[in-house]
């Protein structure tokens, strides 16, 4: 049967910025997110991730993405696209599989709609276009030097400056995805031939990631496009105390006793987590009695005045067998920061430190200290409850979009 491939070339080097297919942005790598965008399309049959880098691999597996080992020639800073492309075309040829249109999805581009892909995979199946991207609509007036050392217009007369409204747009190509016939792609060389198309995609989504700055803006950008309440399917939960458990804020009386607010909401989340046998640990910077109390009256597990908080939270995990990407982090300020890095779901409570909202995969509705515990918890067991993937596809909201 003819199949809808999507590929997504990702090798393990990078000279911009190391490591750049396993940068997370919005508490996920940029292959997960590629990966993930491209099986929430309803039009895709596969998902394959080409690389040369071991843990991408692992990422991509575990996303639920089929690897293909790609070879150290066509891994260096000189590869094209194209070629990647061509080579996993081929090895999954080689096993039967009828590759007959191919969707190029790249992971620098992490706020791809999967209904977008849909659009274009539509427009190429259909016949009406042999190559499809996605792009975005424009009114810029675009400008070069030439050689005088002069300016002119490009897409305009530097003589004229037309209104917007009177002003045809133009649309700039975003990098995100190709879709294309794969016969033609493999007969042309290249990814455009044919009758070429486009997808107008919304301008939020259109970042593509190539250095420092961008990751930055990516990742401040994240927390915007969450769709928010899905399931978060993990095996455990880890929560910093203070602005978690708390509202961060503490009464203290004239011999030094400190005092805080707790939600019995949490309480509630917090009791349902342990009869559904999930495990949950707090773990604390610093050393308070109040802590010790809470925590022996929800009955889990605690550590206290600890310095290093990863390394506390690495081997509570090793000790019951739960990799860290089937954890979810709950914190708030950047001593969490570590740990939100570290598991599969990062999450911080509102008015968390920014460098926490920009890490976290998920921003809570509730406060700390007022039900963001128990929010977490009914989430944690939604997914047990909820016929969803294991991995959630991470896209903005679908909107209406346009093509040509």
């Amino acid at each position: 049967m003819s199949e809808v491939i999507a590929i997504i070339p990702a090798r393990g080097g990078s000279k911009g910025i190391p490591g750049k297919n396993l940068q997370r942005v919005g508490g996920i790598p940029l292959v997960a997110r590629a990966v993930a965008a491209a099986r929430a399309a309803e039009s895709i049959d596969r998902v394959v991730v080409s690389t040369d880098d071991v843990e991408i691999a692992r990422v991509a597996t575990e996303w639920g993405a089929t690897v293909v080992d790609r070879p150290a020639a066509l891994s260096g800073d000189e590869a094209s696209s194209e070629s990647a492309l061509r080579h996993a075309i081929m090895q999954l040829c080689d096993t039967t599989t009828d590759v007959a249109t191919v969707v190029f999805v790249q992971a620098t581009s992490p706020f791809i709609d999967p209904s977008d892909i849909d659009q274009a995979v539509d427009m190429v199946t259909s016949g009406t276009h042999e190559c499809v991207f996605s792009a975005v609509e424009t009114y810029g007036f675009l400008w070069a030097p030439d050689a005088t050392g002069d300016t002119h217009g490009i897409n305009h007369d530097r003589a004229v400056r037309p209104r917007r409204q009177d002003r045809e747009p133009h649309f700039l190509e975003t990098g995100a995805f190709y879709v294309m016939d794969a016969e033609g792609f493999l007969e042309a060389g290249h990814r455009f031939f044919g009758r070429v198309g486009f997808v107008a995609v919304d301008e939020c989504s259109a970042i593509e990631i190539d250095d420092h700055t961008q990751l930055e803006l990516a990742r401040a950008l994240a927390p915007l496009m969450v769709t928010g309440g899905e399931p978060i399917d993990v095996d455990a939960v880890v929560t910093d105390f203070d602005g978690v458990h708390t509202d961060d804020t503490a009464t203290v009386d004239s011999e030094g006793r400190e005092y805080v607010r707790v939600s019995r909401s949490d309480g509630a989340g917090v009791a349902a987590l342990r009869r559904a046998e999930v495990p949950l640990l707090i773990l604390s910077t610093e050393t308070n009695a109040v802590v010790s109390a809470r925590a022996s009256k929800l009955g889990v597990d605690v550590h206290q005045g600890v310095s290093d908080k990863l390394a506390v939270l690495t081997e509570w995990a090793a000790g019951r067998g739960i990799p860290l990407d089937r954890i979810a982090y709950v914190g708030n300020d950047i001593n969490d920061l570590s740990c939100l890095e570290a598991v599969g779901w990062p999450v911080a409570v509102p008015g968390s430190h920014p460098m926490v909202l920009a890490a976290a995969r998920v921003v809570t509705d509730h406060a700390g200290g007022d039900g963001a515990v128990r929010e977490v918890a009914e989430r944690v067991l939604d997914a047990r409850t909820s016929a969803a993937p294991k991995r959630a596809a991470v896209s903005p909201a679908t909107t209406e979009r346009s093509a040509t």
